[in-house]
C-alpha cells in the first residue's frame, strides 16, 4: 500500500477523502445499506479522541453511565418538537421474534410476535433519560445530575459518507439537570468551550464558536450553541453542538424537585455531543494528497523506526539500538513501533507509515550506527534531518510539540485567508464559487429571509457568532440594524 493513486484533492476533494479513508484503512462500508465498519487503525484514533474527552469531562465533574438502546414510541410524542425533529429518521422495532419458513426458504417475521407497542432505536437518548431523571430526582439535594454517555445512535440515512453522514454512528451525549435556568445555561456554555479547547489543542483544528438560528436548531432546545470548523475544500462541518433544553423535557416527563423551601419547581436540562463525524473534521483539515497527516496527540503511532539493513547481523545490530531507543521513548509517553518485519521492503514502509499520518519516522542504518545518527523525518512538512544518537528523545519530544503547533497555525492562516465579508447576495454567491470559506454576513433575523438566502446560494447561516454585536444593512432585504452571522457551504 502506498500514497500513490490518490486523486488530487484539488481536482476532486470528495474522491481524494473517500480514497484516503479507504487506503489508510480506517473504515469501510458494510453490507447493511449506509452502516460502516471502522477498522483498527481508524478505531485507534477514535479511541485516543474517546480517551481525552472523556478525562476533560470528568475533571469537569461528569461521570459516565449507558442507558437502553432501545426507547418506546410512546416517549417521543411526549415532546413535540423533538419528535418532529427526529420522525423521519427512525429506525423502528415491530417484532421480537422470527420464525422458519414454511417452504424452507429461510427465516421469517413471526406475525404473532407483534411487540404491543413499537421500540425506536435511539437516535438520541433525551426522551428515555429524562424518564429516568424523574425517578432519580426528588429535591435540590439530588442536583445537578451531570451524566454522559458513550453510545451508538441510528439516525436513518438516505445518502451517506463514511464518518461524516452514516445510518449509525458512535458518540458522546451528555445529560444533565439543574436547579436554576443560571445553572443550565452555565453548563451548556462551558461544554461548548470543552468542545472547542479538545478541537484546538488536541485536533489542531481551529473552531468558531457561535449558536444555531432558530431553523438550524436542535429539536426540543431553547439554543444550541456550536463550533464550526473550515475544511480545506472550504466547506464548513458543525464539529459539535452543546444544548440549552430549558425545562422543555423536564415539563414533558413532569420532572420536578422540591426547592429548600419546599416549592416543586421544573428541571433545568442540557444536552451536548460529539460523534465520530470528528474523525472526517480531523481527516480534511490537515491532510494531503499522500495521504493523512495526523497530529502528534492524537496518532495511534506517534514514531515509526524503520531499520535499514542487509542480512540478519546488520538487522540484529540495528535491533539492539532500536529496541533500547524504543523502551527510551515509551518511559516518555510517546507511542512507537519498531518496525523490524523482514516480508517488506523500507521503502513499502515509508509510503505506508506516510499514507498512515505518523508524525515522525526514524530511519537506521548500518552507517547510521557507525556515525552515531539516526535519519528523523517528518510527516507534516516531509523534511528530513541527521541525528546524534544521544539526542533523538529530546529532538523527538521537541517535534512532535512542533508538529502539533504548526499544525494548528497553519489550520489558523487558512481560516483567515478563507474568512470573507459580504454586503449582497451577488458577492455571496461570488465569493463561495470562487473560494468558499466562511462569509460573514448581516441577516434580518427572519426564517423566511434565511431559507431565501439559503436558496439563492446554497449556503446555510453556520452560527451567530459568540461575542460580536456588529449590526449592519441585511444581505438580502438590505434592512438596517441586522445581525452578524456566518454563512458557509457545509457538509
Amino acid at each position: 500500500m502506498s500514497g500513490k493513486g490518490l486523486v488530487n484533492r484539488s481536482q476532486d476533494f470528495s474522491k481524494w477523502y473517500n480514497e484516503l479513508v479507504a487506503k489508510a484503512d480506517l473504515a469501510e462500508h458494510s453490507d447493511v445499506r449506509g452502516c460502516m465498519i471502522i477498522k483498527p487503525y481508524g478505531f485507534a484514533i477514535w479511541e485516543n479522541m474517546k480517551k481525552e474527552l472523556d478525562r476533560m469531562f470528568k475533571e469537569t465533574g461528569h461521570q459516565n453511565a449507558y442507558f437502553p438502546l432501545f426507547i418506546p414510541k410512546s416517549y417521543l410524542s411526549k415532546e413535540a418538537d423533538h419528535v418532529e425533529g427526529f420522525a423521519k429518521e427512525c429506525a423502528v422495532v415491530t417484532h421480537y421474534r422470527l420464525k422458519n419458513a414454511d417452504d424452507g426458504s429461510g427465516v421469517v417475521v413471526d406475525p404473532v410476535a407483534k411487540l404491543d407497542e413499537e421500540l425506536i432505536v435511539r437516535p438520541t437518548s433525551e426522551t428515555i433519560i429524562w424518564n429516568t431523571y424523574k425517578k432519580w430526582i426528588q429535591s435540590y439535594r439530588d442536583l445537578p445530575i451531570l451524566i454522559n454517555q458513550w453510545a451508538n445512535v441510528v439516525r436513518w440515512e438516505m445518502r451517506t459518507r463514511l464518518f461524516l453522514r452514516t445510518s449509525e454512528f458512535l458518540w458522546q451525549e451528555g445529560h444533565t439537570a439543574h436547579q436554576t435556568k443560571e445553572e443550565a445555561v452555565l453548563e451548556t456554555e462551558k461544554m461548548l468551550d470543552v468542545y472547542a479547547s479538545f478541537a484546538e489543542e488536541f485536533m489542531a483544528m481551529p473552531v468558531l464558536k457561535g449558536v444555531k438560528t432558530e431553523n438550524e436548531r436542535f429539536a426540543g432546545a431553547e439554543e444550541t450553541y456550536c463550533i464550526e470548523a473550515l475544511m480545506q475544500d472550504g466547506k464548513a462541518l458543525q464539529a459539535g453542538t452543546s444544548h440549552f433544553l430549558g425545562q422543555n423535557f423536564a415539563k414533558a416527563f413532569d420532572v420536578t424537585f422540591a426547592d429548600k423551601t419546599g416549592k416543586q419547581n421544573h428541571v433545568w436540562a442540557t444536552s451536548w455531543g460529539v460523534s465520530t463525524r470528528l474523525m472526517g473534521a480531523l481527516i480534511m483539515s490537515h491532510s494531503d494528497d499522500k495521504g493523512l497527516v495526523l497530529p502528534p496527540k492524537l496518532a495511534p503511532i506517534q514514531v515509526a523506526i524503520v531499520p535499514i539493513y542487509k542480512g540478519e547481523e546488520q538487522l540484529n545490530q540495528i535491533s539492539e539500538f532500536a529496541f533500547d531507543l524504543v523502551n527510551q521513548l515509551r518511559k516518555k509517553g510517546i507511542s512507537v513501533k519498531y518496525d523490524n518485519d523482514d516480508a517488506k521492503k523500507p521503502g513499502w514502509k515509508f509510503a505506508e507509515y506516510e499514507l498512515k499520518g505518523v508524525p515522525l519516522r526514524i530511519a537506521i542504518g548500518p552507517r547510521d550506527l557507525e556515525k552515531g545518527t539516526v535519519e528523523i523525518a517528518r510527516r507534516d512538512t516531509l523534511t528530513k534531518q541527521f541525528v546524534n544518537q544521544d539526542e533523538v528523545i529530546n529532538t523527538v519530544q521537541n517535534l512532535l510539540d512542533e508538529i502539533q503547533n504548526d499544525l494548528f497555525s497553519n489550520a489558523m492562516s487558512f481560516n483567515k485567508q478563507n474568512s470573507h465579508e459580504a454586503s449582497t447576495i451577488e458577492e455571496m454567491n461570488e465569493i463561495l464559487n470562487e473560494k468558499g470559506g466562511f462569509v460573514y454576513a448581516y441577516w434580518d433575523g427572519k426564517k423566511e429571509s434565511e431559507l431565501k438566502i439559503k436558496e439563492l446560494t446554497k449556503a446555510t447561516i453556520r452560527c451567530i457568532p459568540i461575542g460580536d454585536s456588529s449590526k449592519g444593512d441585511c444581505v438580502l432585504t438590505g434592512s438596517k440594524n441586522a445581525i452578524k452571522v456566518v454563512f458557509a457551504r457545509a457538509y
